[in-house]
């Protein structure tokens, strides 16, 4: 099932940009986000955020599957 993805504006102290799919807790907390698209996969929309941000990581919370740091 296809999922709506957006990314974290504010980088992580480790410079990670950090993608939530639309229900995650952690992307109501942030501050500004980008809107990615819609998904199939957490991959998919990694890729996607790395057309905004050059260094970005999957939520280990919502996009475990991309989380790599």
């Amino acid at each position: 099932m296809a999922e709506h993805y957006y990314v974290n504006d504010t980088a992580q102290p480790n410079g990670d940009h950090e993608v939530h799919a639309q229900n995650c807790y952690w992307l109501g907390q942030a501050r500004s986000t980008t809107y990615l698209g819609l998904f199939a996969t957490c991959r998919e929309a990694v890729a996607a955020a790395r057309r905004h941000y050059r260094q970005c990581n999957g939520c280990v919370h919502c996009a475990a599957a991309c989380h790599t740091s």
